[in-house]
C-alpha cells in the first residue's frame, strides 16, 4: 500500500480517511431548510435562522450558512450593488446626446427589473425600439444571469436585424457613458 500511494503522490494517511457525513441532527435540519426554502425562497440565511429557531432548539446562524451553502440555496431577490461596473469593463461614450431618433432600428435600449411576486421576485429582460416604443422581445428569469438577456437579444437580432445603436435603459450613468454601436 506505501508503494501505491508513493506512486499516486497520495499520503498514507489520505488512503485510508474515510469521511464523516453530516449528523442526523443536520440531515433532519437540512429537511426543515428545503421545505422553508421551496415555500419561500425569498428567505436569506438571517430570516432563515429566525424562522428555523425555536425557544427549545436555537440555532446559530453560521450553522444555517454553511448548511444552505452545502444545499446549494441561495436567497432570490434583488442583490446590492449590481449597476456598479466592474473593474476592466469597457466604458463606451454616449452617442445619443443630441440625435434624433427618427425611423425604426436606428436605437434599441434593454432594461432589467425585478418584478415582486408573491413568494420573491422574478427578472425581466426587456429589448425596445425607441422610435417605435416596440417591446421587440422579453425574458423573465429567476436569477440574474445573462443566459436570459442574451437569449431576449438574440431574439431581437434574429426578428428584426440590427439596429444602429444598442443602449442601455436609464441613460447615461453617473459618468455620462453607457451606449456603444453593436
Amino acid at each position: 500500500m506505501n508503494r501505491q500511494c508513493n506512486l499516486l503522490g497520495l499520503a498514507r494517511s489520505t488512503y485510508y480517511y474515510q469521511p464523516v457525513g453530516e449528523s442526523a441532527q443536520n440531515l433532519a435540519l437540512m429537511e426543515r431548510i428545503d421545505k422553508l426554502f421551496t415555500a419561500r425562497p425569498e428567505l436569506g440565511v438571517e430570516r432563515m435562522c429566525q424562522e428555523l429557531t425555536t425557544p427549545e432548539q436555537p440555532i446559530n446562524v453560521k450553522r444555517v450558512r454553511r448548511l444552505m451553502r452545502l444545499m446549494g440555496l441561495e436567497a432570490v431577490g434583488p442583490k446590492p450593488n449590481l449597476s456598479k461596473p466592474q473593474p476592466g469593463h469597457t466604458v463606451y461614450p454616449y452617442l445619443l446626446r443630441g440625435v434624433v431618433i427618427e425611423r425604426p432600428n436606428q436605437v434599441w435600449s434593454t432594461d432589467i427589473t425585478y418584478v415582486p411576486m408573491a413568494n420573491g421576485f422574478l427578472y425581466l429582460c426587456a429589448i425596445i425600439d425607441w422610435f417605435s416604443r416596440f417591446i421587440l422581445s422579453w425574458r423573465l428569469s429567476n436569477t440574474l444571469l445573462a443566459d436570459f438577456c442574451v437569449d431576449a437579444l438574440e431574439e431581437s437580432l434574429i426578428k428584426r436585424g440590427k439596429p444602429e445603436i444598442f443602449n442601455r435603459a436609464g441613460g447615461p450613468d453617473r459618468s455620462g457613458q453607457s451606449v456603444h454601436q453593436p
